[in-house]
């Protein structure tokens, strides 16, 4: 493949997958510099793994499987360098005023995913993307049985916790 063709491909992906890259993102780094980390890092592993697309997946597939992967290796490593460090999105605060997120829910959510296991957090991310247990589990390398039992899991979990909102039982309940 001429290095071009590669950019070209490159180009396109990024500008048709980003918002599936920001929600990786969103789902493995919790501060801005870990997220323009973790972007660089999928984009250099895209851009690396050009030459290697066969078309056999659809490109959407086999794109967030490279960017689920090189999350869960980037946070893998990340959280053996940052042992015992602290963060400086801890203190932030003192620095700058920060705007609340738009959707407590929407917030809410992503804090429970970022608590989950690499493969389930993972999983509840292809889930709320739409994609197949058969997607999901080619991406993941498991089972589509295993993917189900797991996706009942972390539903029961969910729901399990949002019970516990009492701001969200009030506002339902109208």
């Amino acid at each position: 493949m001429l290095e071009a063709e590669q950019q070209e491909r490159f180009e396109t992906w990024l500008a048709q997958y980003r918002a599936m890259f920001y929600k990786v993102m969103q789902a493995f780094a919790f501060n801005q510099a870990d997220r323009d980390d973790l972007f660089q890092e999928i984009c250099l592993q895209v851009w690396k793994s050009i030459p290697a697309f066969r078309g056999d997946a659809a490109a959407s597939t086999w794109l967030y499987r490279i960017a689920l992967n090189t999350a869960i290796t980037w946070s893998q490593q990340s959280r053996k360098h940052n042992k015992g460090h602290d963060d400086i999105a801890q203190h932030s605060h003192h620095l700058t005023q920060t705007a609340p997120p738009t959707d407590e829910r929407l917030a809410w959510l992503y804090e429970q995913i970022a608590g989950f296991h690499p493969v389930d957090r993972s999983l509840a991310l292809l889930l709320l993307d739409g994609f197949s247990y058969r997607d999901m589990a080619h991406m993941l390398g498991i089972s589509e049985s295993n993917v189900g039992v797991k996706i009942h899991r972390i539903k029961k979990h969910l729901v399990a916790k949002a019970k516990n909102q009492p701001s969200w039982n009030s506002k339902t309940s109208k």
